[in-house]
């Protein structure tokens, strides 16, 4: 019996999301204080603004008075272990789903290392148009919505070779 190599290789670019995510969370800290006030990088598109996000996705929960910060770890925990899980059963040449699942999991533990450390999520980029402004987020929030749309993406239009691996 011959076991084929599996996909937790994929976990060094969870280290290298979360590495990207620490780094940039900590030059903004240094370089964006106050709090709230927008840094033009492309003006009409783009600013950087230092946020604190108590909450989490479009800053749900934010007021919930603070039980939600565990209510999050505990998510990003055992979502993390699950999509670790995964990653232990896919084929390390499954590329479709090994990359998504790994910016995943990175972009989780990014923000889960603000949770424990800090009580909440530092977010600095503030996409917007005229007066329309997409809630600000950062690196990690950007791997977890790029892995979950590739997911998705592969998962309905990725299909299967002739081997059984996408």
């Amino acid at each position: 019996m011959t076991v084929k190599p599996n996909a937790l290789p994929w976990l060094l670019l969870s280290a290298l999301v979360i590495a990207l995510d620490q780094l940039s969370k900590w030059w903004v800290l240094a370089a964006l204080q106050p709090a709230g006030v927008p840094h033009p990088v492309i003006p009409g598109f783009l600013n950087w603004t230092l946020i604190y996000n108590r909450g989490a996705a479009f800053s749900f929960l934010t007021w919930a008075g603070g039980w939600q910060r565990w209510l999050f770890v505990a998510l990003a925990l055992v979502i993390s272990a699950v999509l670790v899980a995964w990653l232990a059963r896919t084929a390390r040449r499954d590329w479709r789903t090994a990359l998504p699942l790994s910016l995943i999991v990175g972009g989780a533990i990014g923000n889960l290392i603000d949770r424990l450390h800090a009580a909440q999520v530092t977010d600095f980029i503030d996409v917007y148009f005229r007066d329309w402004h997409y809630p600000v987020f950062n690196i990690a929030d950007c791997g977890i919505t790029v892995g979950a749309v590739m997911l998705v993406a592969f998962g309905l239009f990725g299909g299967k070779g002739q081997d059984g691996v996408r």
